[in-house]
Order: structure tokens, then C-alpha cells, then sequence
């Protein structure tokens, strides 16, 4: 069975590395080989690999002196690696049990492994976990050269969206006003405050707006970003008319929230609206209710549609970049 490996050219493949590794994507089990004038580099998780670059399946040596999971197992596991804390995805537990048995046993840089046992639920966005291997959950997640402290316990988080936060942090400019309306541990905030915007998070979990403010001191961005635990249509009277940008990654629901959207919104604000829907229809349902809710005292353009994940059978994680202009 092949690893997943991101193939360049052999010149272009430092400077390839070197992104991968700030989004914490290098897998060093493998070593990252050269091959017909082209680099491999092996990755950790190929659904978070930016869409730009070509994801292959190849067979990289396993680096010399380590021990793989596989090599207890006879096959390869299934697993996802958030810094040193191990996911897997189980139904069977005497299936979990044997692999986590194996990571630990392996030379992985491992210190625990979970079990899914829920999906995400509630209000505060958490799941269940069996605890397989170790104690902690906490963890330190390394993003693009920032770190998030978290509790995988207590907050929800999920590392597979690294590449679509990069591609929205990206748009960033100084001294832009941005307002998270569901801000967890801050992933969206920290950066876009790195980029030196001035950032307001809410959340309705006060675990994730403490390790959000945490996270804003660790990254040295403290004092442009202020965490706020609350139901955002509370807070939003305080900041009517401020956002330049906004964003709501709430799918499913985001849509009972865009009237408060609308209130936050500055003369000419960027909204980055993530939702889940059809594939026949992945746009057309945000965009209708995003129009009833700015027309007519916004000019509403939608600037990108894009699917970020799929997210089920026939169903799509999508986001609309859309700009709404006084």
C-alpha cells in the first residue's frame, strides 16, 4: 500500500517542504525521496494538502531506525496526527485497541491516542473520545507558523481545515477590523491579527475563549485580539457597523445568524460564509440567504464559491466569499 506523498519537481521541492512543514503536514516516518526528477515528500494528512499542489500515492523508505505502526499491525492504519496526540476512527474497539497499541509501540513522536465516539454535537461543538493510550488531551496544534493550544475534549478543532483558514488568512491586509462570529481557540483570529488586523472572536464555549486569548499571548498577538464568551447576537450592539471582515464557520446554522451578520458589517465588509449542502445545489442556498438578509442596504457580490471538503455522500462542506458594499 502506497503513503500519500506530494510530488514537485526536484528544484521546486525545499520551497515545498518547507510549506508543508509549516502546516505540520511532513510525515517523518518516510524519508522524502527523489525519484524520475521529482521530490516526494510524504504527508500526514493528504486532505489538507493546498489544491495546488499534486498528492500521489508512492513508496518512500520508512526512515532508517524507525519503527511504523505498520510493522506490528502487517498493514497500514488509518490514523491523524494533531502534534503529538494520535486520532483514529474505530467502530470496531478491539480493532482501536490494536492500533493504538501499535502507534505507541512504534517510534512515532506519540504521547496519546484517541477514539472517536461521537460525532460532533451540541451547542458547544464537542465530541466523545475513548482515551486508547496516555492521559492528556491537550495538545499544541502548529498551523502555518502559528500554534493553537486545545483540549480536543473541551473544544472543537478540526486540523483538516488548515488549508482553507491559510487561503482566507491570506486575504488579510494591515489594519483591517475582522470579526470571527464563532471563533473556537482562535484559528481564524491569531493569524489574521499576525497579518496586524485588529480581531474580535466570540464563542459560546468559554473553554475555547480561554485558549483563544492563551493562544493570542503565545503568538504574540495579544494585544490585537479581544475574546469574547457569548452568544454573538448579544454582542454584536457593541460592534455594529465595525467588521471589514467577518467570518461564519458555523455550518449547518450559520444562516439563523446572518441578521446579526449584517449588523456587524462596515460600509464594506468581506463575508467568508461556510456552509454544508447538496452537490446539486452546494451555492445556491447560502447565496439566496445571504441576500434576503443584506438586500437592499447592501450591494451583495459573491467573489469565490468554492468547496472546501466533501463532507458526506452527495454532501459538500462549501464556503462564498462575498463582499457587501453599503
Amino acid at each position: 500500500m502506497g503513503v500519500p506523498c506530494v510530488r514537485v519537481p526536484r528544484e521546486d521541492g525545499e520551497a515545498t517542504r518547507s510549506r508543508l512543514a509549516a502546516a505540520d503536514l511532513v510525515d517523518d516516518g518516510y524519508d522524502i525521496t527523489a525519484a524520475d526528477g521529482n521530490l516526494y515528500v510524504p504527508v500526514t494528512d493528504p486532505s489538507a494538502v493546498p489544491a495546488d499542489l499534486d498528492v500521489v500515492e508512492f513508496d518512500p523508505p520508512v526512515r532508517e531506525g524507525q519503527t511504523m505502526p505498520a510493522d506490528e499491525l502487517g498493514s497500514d492504519p488509518s490514523y491523524e496526527r494533531i502534534g503529538d496526540v494520535v486520532i483514529v476512527d474505530e467502530d470496531d474497539a478491539e480493532r482501536a485497541r490494536e492500533i493504538a497499541d501499535a502507534i505507541v509501540a512504534s517510534d512515532l513522536p506519540v504521547r496519546t491516542v484517541l477514539n472517536r465516539a461521537s460525532k460532533v454535537k451540541g451547542e458547544q461543538r464537542v465530541r466523545e473520545w475513548d482515551v486508547l493510550a496516555g492521559e492528556s488531551t491537550e495538545v499544541v496544534h502548529r498551523e502555518y507558523g502559528c500554534e493553537f493550544a486545545l483540549d480536543l475534549t473541551e473544544v472543537y478543532f478540526s486540523p483538516r481545515l488548515a488549508t482553507e483558514r491559510h487561503r482566507v488568512v491570506e486575504q488579510v491586509a494591515e489594519d483591517e477590523r475582522a470579526f470571527d462570529m464563532f471563533a473556537g481557540v482562535g484559528p481564524f483570529v491569531v493569524p489574521f491579527a499576525k497579518r496586524g488586523a485588529t480581531c474580535v472572536g466570540t464563542d459560546i464555549n468559554e473553554t475555547a475563549i480561554e485558549y483563544l486569548r492563551e493562544n493570542a499571548e503565545r503568538n504574540g498577538v495579544a494585544d490585537r485580539v479581544t475574546g469574547i464568551c457569548g452568544d454573538v447576537r448579544e454582542v454584536a450592539d457593541d460592534y455594529e457597523g465595525w467588521a471589514d471582515r467577518l467570518v461564519m464557520n458555523l455550518p449547518h446554522s450559520a444562516d439563523e445568524f446572518l441578521d446579526t451578520a449584517v449588523r456587524l458589517a462596515g460600509a464594506e465588509c468581506v463575508l467568508h460564509y461556510y456552509d454544508i449542502q447538496h452537490e446539486d445545489d452546494p451555492f445556491g442556498p447560502g447565496e439566496r440567504a445571504i441576500r434576503a438578509a443584506a438586500e437592499p442596504e447592501y450591494d451583495v457580490t459573491v467573489e469565490t464559491r468554492h468547496v472546501v471538503r466533501s463532507y458526506a455522500p452527495h454532501e459538500h462542506n462549501v464556503v462564498l466569499d462575498v463582499r457587501l458594499t453599503e
